[in-house]
C-alpha cells in the first residue's frame, strides 16, 4: 500500500510536471533561512538605530570614521577579515566639488570552501550637513522606521552585515570568498572608491549592491543613469558699458552663444540629455562682464554614449562667436550608467523565483530611474553580472525629515539576499 501510495505521488509529480506546474510546486521557501532571516529582524533594527545615530555626511571625516569603526567591529564579530583602504591618490578622480580628503572605504572578507567570488556593496555616507541628525533621529512609527539618512544608504550598511549574519548562522561558507565592500563618498560621486569599487567588481562572479527599493514598488533594478556634467568658463575682458563698451569682450555674450548652439543636444530615443542648469556673469550693471560660466547635466544609457557627447560638446565650443574670449570647457564623468546585461536578466529571473517562494513578486526594473549609483562602476570592467536595489523598501532618499524604512520588507529581503548569495555560490542562476 505505502509502495502504490509513492508510485501515485510520483504520478502525480510527473503529470504536474508534464503539465507545467512543476515550477510553482518547486516554490516552497528554505525553512533555515527564514528562520535565521527573522532571527535577524530585531538586530538588524539594532545596528541601524546605531548606524543612523552618527552623522556621516559625505564630508564629515570624523562622523564617517566612527562609522568605519562600528561597521568593522561588527564584521570582525561574524569572523570577516577586515580592513580599510584609504583613497589613492594616484587613483583619485578629483572633480569641481571633490573634497580635499574622503572618507576611507571598510573591505570585510569571509573565505569559504567553494568557487565563486560574491560582492556585496553599499555606502555610508549622506548629503546631510553637520547637526540634521536632530530633526531626523532613529524611530520607530508603526510599520516604519526613520531617521537621518535611513533609506540612502544606513540600510543598505545594515543589510550587508546581517546577510553575513544570516549566513553565518546557516554555516554557510560554500564560497570561494564573500567580500563586502562599503564606501564613504557615494554622494559626491565616489571620486576616491570609484578605482576599487571597478577592481572588485571586475574580480568577482556576481555583485549585489544594497541602494534601498522603492517603498510603492519591490523591486531589482538591472540599469541605472550615467550623470557627467559640463562647465563652460568664458574669459573676456571688462570696459564701461556706457563710454566704452566697443572695448569690451562681452564674456555674457559669448557664454549665450556657446549655450544655444548647444541646447540641441539631447538624444530622448537612447536616453542622452544634456541641459544647461546654471549660468552667472557679470558684477556690476554699468560693466562689460569679464567672466561667465555656464553648467549642464549630463546624462546617458549607455557608457559608449559618453565619448561621443564630449567629443560632440568640445567640438562645438570651437566656434566663437567672440575671437578674443577665452573659452574653457571642462567634462566631468560623474558617474557611468549600469546597463542591463544578459548576465544581469538571467541572475534576476532566478531571484524572482526565490522571493515567490515567499509567496511575493519581485519586480525585475531594467529601465533607469534618473539616478546613479555605484553598481555602475562595479560593472564597467565586467561581464558578471550587476544587480541593484537589494536593500530594504524604503522612502524619501535626501529629504529633510521623512526618511524611511518598510519593517515588513526586513526578512523577506534578508531571505532573498542570503539565498541569492547561497545559490551562486553553488552555480545557481549564472
Amino acid at each position: 500500500m505505502k509502495m502504490l501510495n509513492s508510485r501515485r505521488l510520483w504520478f502525480v509529480l510527473s503529470l504536474a510536471t508534464a503539465l507545467g506546474c512543476g515550477p510553482a510546486l518547486a516554490q516552497v521557501a528554505d525553512p533555515a533561512v527564514q528562520r535565521a532571516a527573522a532571527s535577524q529582524r530585531g538586530p538588524l533594527l539594532d545596528s541601524l538605530k546605531e548606524f543612523v545615530s552618527i552623522e556621516t555626511g559625505s564630508r564629515d571625516i570624523d562622523g564617517l570614521t566612527q562609522a568605519c569603526e562600528l561597521l568593522a567591529q561588527k564584521l570582525r564579530v561574524l569572523g570577516a577579515q577586515v580592513e580599510f583602504i584609504e583613497a589613492d591618490e594616484a587613483t583619485n578622480y578629483r572633480m569641481g566639488d571633490t573634497p580635499e580628503k574622503v572618507g576611507r572605504m571598510v573591505k570585510a572578507s569571509f573565505q569559504g570552501s567553494g568557487s565563486k567570488r560574491i560582492l556585496l556593496i553599499a555606502h555610508m555616507d549622506t548629503v546631510y550637513l553637520k547637526g540634521a541628525l536632530a530633526k531626523q533621529p532613529f524611530r520607530i512609527d508603526g510599520g516604519r522606521a526613520y531617521g537621518l539618512g535611513i533609506a540612502d544608504d544606513k540600510q543598505g550598511v545594515a543589510m550587508v552585515v546581517h546577510v553575513a549574519a544570516v549566513l553565518k548562522s546557516l554555516n554557510f561558507s560554500e564560497y570561494r570568498t564573500l567580500t563586502i565592500l562599503v564606501n564613504a563618498d557615494e554622494e559626491i560621486s565616489s571620486p576616491g572608491s570609484r578605482a576599487a569599487l571597478t577592481k572588485a567588481g571586475a574580480e568577482n562572479d556576481a555583485v549585489f549592491s544594497f541602494e534601498a527599493s522603492r517603498a510603492d514598488s519591490d523591486k531589482l533594478s538591472l540599469a541605472t543613469s550615467g550623470i557627467a556634467s559640463v562647465e563652460i568658463s568664458v574669459e573676456g575682458r571688462a570696459s564701461h558699458a556706457g563710454g566704452a563698451p566697443e572695448r569690451g569682450v562681452n564674456a555674457l555674450y559669448e557664454l549665450s552663444h556657446q549655450i544655444l548652439q548647444m541646447r540641441d543636444l539631447s538624444e530622448p530615443q537612447v536616453g542622452l540629455k544634456l541641459n544647461w542648469t546654471v549660468s552667472q556673469a557679470g558684477t556690476n550693471r554699468n560693466v562689460i562682464p569679464a567672466h561667465a560660466t555656464a553648467q549642464a547635466d549630463v546624462r546617458v544609457l549607455r557608457v559608449s554614449d559618453y565619448d561621443r557627447i564630449e567629443t560632440t560638446v568640445r567640438e562645438r565650443a570651437k566656434n566663437q562667436l567672440l575671437p578674443q574670449a577665452v573659452v574653457t570647457l571642462t567634462f566631468e564623468r560623474r558617474r557611468p550608467p549600469l546597463e542591463a546585461t544578459p548576465a544581469n536578466r538571467k541572475l534576476a529571473q532566478h531571484a524572482q523565483t526565490i522571493y515567490a517562494e515567499l509567496g511575493r513578486t519581485l519586480v525585475v526594473d531594467s529601465q533607469p530611474e534618473g539616478g546613479g549609483t555605484d553598481a555602475a562602476f562595479a560593472a564597467l570592467h565586467t561581464q558578471a553580472p550587476v544587480i541593484e536595489r537589494f536593500g530594504l523598501q524604503g522612502f524619501g532618499a535626501h529629504s529633510a525629515d521623512n526618511e524611511y524604512v518598510l519593517l515588513d520588507s526586513i526578512e523577506p529581503r534578508l531571505y532573498l539576499a542570503a539565498r541569492m548569495v547561497m545559490d551562486v555560490a553553488r552555480g545557481k542562476g549564472l
